[in-house]
């Protein structure tokens, strides 16, 4: 009879196999099922990431063309600031806070030393790229905006994920906008900005993701259709292009998933790499 072992001979060839081995064959046994409503909750981070996005770059081209002055902007941006600092404590009853240990007077004390410098190096930044063409800013800036996207943390556990990097490209972008902005407030008001959306902002979706989920969805719909408003009123066209695409990346990828998780069919089997289940530590001592 023969028997799936190496250390002995048999009269049988090298690649023989006999009925039984079979029937070990198991399908799809790591295979996850999603339900459409999860995936579609899932997917509410990406899109508020390409709202984030959409938001900054209508911000930028308001103020270029003069129709959005940087005391407005600034002066906004501060009053959301207040209110998202103020949310962020109120969901989990400041529990996160104790957990860190971090006081109030150390998050002021870090945003007037951000402030200050930034304030300070505000001249740098408007001429920091003088020398390069505008073509070549706009080329880098999408660039950068772009890996933004790739790289930001939407939650999954892959090797392409860096927060740090993310955060990076998308500071890189605005100093390029910025510097091609009328006045150096005008750049010290962009690069905050960008900090709060790009920084800020993404904490409290997380925060609000975790602890209210109805919540989250709601401020996911309206920041969406706010960036869409934005949009609309810069071009029709472009807003009606942005809107297919949150479409097809909250409703349509979705269930495309769910269709194609359906059609996998991985075997394991006794054929499969021996894995080592047993404690070796002992060894290593």
């Amino acid at each position: 009879r023969w028997q799936k072992v190496l250390y002995e001979r048999q009269p049988f060839p090298d690649n023989y196999v006999d009925q039984r081995f079979l029937e070990e064959l198991r399908k799809n046994v790591h295979a996850r099922q999603y339900r459409y409503q999860a995936v579609v909750f899932q997917s509410g981070a990406v899109v508020q990431q390409l709202c984030s996005v959409c938001v900054f770059v209508l911000t930028w081209w308001y103020m270029d063309a003069g129709m959005l002055s940087p005391q407005g902007l600034f002066g906004a941006a501060l009053v959301s600031s207040l209110l998202g600092y103020v949310l962020f404590d109120a969901v989990d009853g400041g529990a996160g806070r104790w957990a860190s240990g971090r006081t109030r007077w150390a998050d002021l004390k870090s945003t007037l030393v951000f402030a200050a410098f930034t304030y300070g190096f505000s001249p740098v930044l408007k001429t920091l790229t003088e020398s390069i063409s505008t073509d070549t800013i706009y080329a880098m800036s999408a660039l950068m905006l772009l890996g933004h996207l790739i790289f930001f943390d939407y939650g999954a556990n892959a090797a392409i994920v860096s927060s740090t990097l993310s955060l990076n490209m998308a500071i890189f972008a605005s100093v390029c906008l910025a510097s091609r902005l009328p006045r150096a407030l005008h750049a010290f008001v962009m690069v905050t900005f960008a900090m709060q959306i790009f920084a800020l902002w993404p904490m409290l979706q997380k925060k609000l993701k975790a602890r209210t989920p109805r919540c989250y969805v709601g401020v996911t719909v309206l920041f969406a259709l706010a960036a869409l408003a934005g949009l609309a009123t810069v071009s029709s066209v472009g807003a009606v292009l942005f809107a297919s695409l949150l479409l097809a990346i909250s409703c349509l990828c979705p269930y495309c998933l769910i269709r194609l998780q359906l059609l996998k069919d991985n075997i394991h089997g006794p054929w499969d790499e021996a894995e080592i289940k047993e404690d070796l530590s002992r060894f290593l001592m």
